[in-house]
C-alpha cells in the first residue's frame, strides 16, 4: 500500500503584500536581511506605507547575497516560515532590527517575538523547508536583472536611483499620475 504524501499549500513571498490590495501602485523590493542598505530602505518603505496609505502596496522578495552574508538565506527562510502564520511583516521587521544576530537559534527566538506559534519552526529552518521559495525569489530577481540590493520595482518597472524617501516618493507620484490616466483595470491580489 502506497502512502500519499500530504501536500501543504505554501504562502509564497510573491503573494505576501502589505498595504491596500486595490492600491494603484505596487512597490516591490528585492533585498537581503543582513544588508545595511536594505535595513535603511526598510525604514524608508515603512514611511512610504504611512505617507501613501491606500495608494500603495508593498511586496518584499528575497535576494540573499550569500557570498557576503552567510546568514541571509536562513533569515529569508524564517520570514517565509512566519508568512505561513500571517506573521511575515512582523518577522521581516524583527529580522531587520536584529540583522547582526541571525543564527538559527536566534531566528527561533525572533519568531516567538513575531508571534509565530509553529512548534516545528526550528526543524523547518534546519531542514530548509522554505529554501526553494527563497531560491525562486532569487531566480526571479536574476531574471529581472537584479544584481545588487536593495532593488526596487514600481508597478513592475525598475526603479533606478538611490532608494531615499524623496526619490521613491517622486517615482510613486509619477506612477500614481500614470495610473489615473489609465482606465481602471482590476489587479490580481
Amino acid at each position: 500500500m502506497a502512502f500519499k504524501k500530504e501536500e501543504v499549500e505554501v504562502i509564497e513571498p510573491k503573494d505576501v503584500f502589505v498595504g491596500d490590495k486595490t492600491a494603484p501602485v505596487t512597490l516591490q523590493e528585492f533585498g537581503d536581511y543582513e544588508s545595511e542598505a536594505c535595513a535603511k530602505a526598510n525604514e524608508v518603505v515603512k514611511k512610504l506605507l504611512e505617507e501613501y496609505e491606500g495608494k500603495i502596496r508593498f511586496n518584499y522578495r528575497h535576494f540573499p547575497l550569500t557570498r557576503i552574508h552567510q546568514r541571509s538565506l536562513k533569515a529569508a527562510e524564517a520570514a517565509v516560515a512566519a508568512a505561513q502564520e500571517g506573521k511575515f511583516w512582523e518577522m521581516h521587521n524583527i529580522i531587520f532590527a536584529n540583522r547582526r544576530n541571525l543564527g538559527t537559534t536566534s531566528l527561533k527566538l525572533h519568531s516567538k517575538e513575531a508571534g509565530v506559534n509553529n512548534k516545528k519552526f526550528l526543524d523547518d529552518l534546519v531542514n530548509a523547508i522554505y529554501g526553494w521559495h527563497v531560491q525562486a525569489d532569487l531566480k526571479e530577481g536574476l531574471d529581472r536583472g537584479v544584481k545588487d540590493v536593495p532593488a526596487f520595482f514600481i508597478n513592475g518597472e525598475v526603479f533606478t536611483g538611490k532608494p531615499s524617501f524623496e526619490n521613491l516618493s517622486a517615482a510613486i507620484d509619477q506612477a500614481l499620475k500614470k495610473a489615473k490616466r489609465k482606465p481602471a483595470v482590476k489587479q490580481r491580489a
